[in-house]
């Protein structure tokens, strides 16, 4: 259901809030760059520090800025089902097209604890799910065999993997089935995982050069992946420097750079390091961004 470049988008803050003119600002760069669906409230956006009335709030502008134009996807996850089922349960009703929903975090349940988490919510919800399998984050790894029995779910429509793991990528390919959409969740394994059947990732890199990430998709779903391999190459040194501390402080910095955000984050995440911005800073000068 889901393919494409999507980026999982920053929540830009002034003077503590949400600053709602910036993330207006951010959809319509997104989308006059190809970009081909946007997340709000995922890890990117500070989903952990947002309240309930924020988190709603930035879904809500996100889905109105946007105007149908892509698919919004809200991410949803929480280690509480009940939360998760009302985050949701929210972004259907707000109009979102489908719900972005980080695996369990903390509990580290059980491969059958993990799969009735996201069961439950798949069956209060009548909106298309994608779960998302990040165990760097979370401490638990949904199996590609956990994963088969989702996609049995009719609104579990695909994954976010972003274990970096290819042979477990490609079996859960293998097992899913090709209506079931497999999404890069890290921007250094787009091509890699397009090459053996994913449709897609969710990006971070984007929020600053969603032309060029779309066109690497667009490349790999045509099957030509020289030029997919080309824009890989051109975008590796971003791709490298916008991780080098904890996202989403770099990409933060990038967006400040280029004018389109304040710099502002909520603790516990905070400024990088002088050395790392100067590293950062002299990357987006040679890319052309800043």
């Amino acid at each position: 259901m889901f393919k494409g470049a999507m980026t999982a988008l920053v929540t830009p803050f002034r003077n503590g809030a949400v600053d709602e003119e910036r993330l207006r600002e951010l959809v319509e760069f997104q989308i006059e760059k190809g970009i081909n669906g946007i997340i709000p409230c995922g890890t990117t956006g500070e989903s952990a520090t947002l309240s309930h009335e924020e988190h709603d709030k930035v879904v809500e502008i996100v889905i109105d800025a946007v105007k149908k134009r892509i698919p919004v996807i809200a991410g949803s996850g929480s280690n509480n089902t009940t939360e998760a089922i009302r985050l949701t349960r929210h972004a259907y009703e707000a109009g979102a097209d489908g719900a972005l929903m980080l695996s369990p975090y903390y509990n580290r349940p059980t491969q059958e604890g993990l799969y009735r988490h996201f069961k439950a919510v798949a069956e209060a919800v009548p909106i298309p799910i994608i779960p998302y399998n990040v165990p760097s984050r979370t401490g638990s790894n949904m199996l590609p065999e956990t994963v088969a029995r989702l996609s049995e779910i009719k609104n579990i429509v695909g994954i976010k993997e972003a274990t970096g793991d290819l042979k477990q990528i490609s079996s859960v390919i293998d097992l899913c089935g090709e209506d079931f959409s497999v999404l890069s969740g890290d921007d250094f394994t787009v091509l890699p995982i397009m090459a053996v059947g994913g449709r897609g990732v969710i990006s971070v890199i984007s929020n600053v050069t969603p032309d060029d990430m779309s066109a690497l998709v667009g490349a790999c779903l045509e099957g030509d992946y020289d030029r997919a391999r080309s824009f890989h190459y051109k975008m590796w040194p971003l791709m490298n420097a916008l991780f080098l501390e904890t996202n989403p402080i770099p990409v933060k910095e990038a967006l400040a750079m280029m004018g389109k955000i304040q710099l502002e984050y909520r603790l516990p995440l905070c400024p990088m390091s002088e050395a790392n911005r100067e590293k950062l800073k002299k990357v987006m000068g040679d890319y052309g961004l800043a």
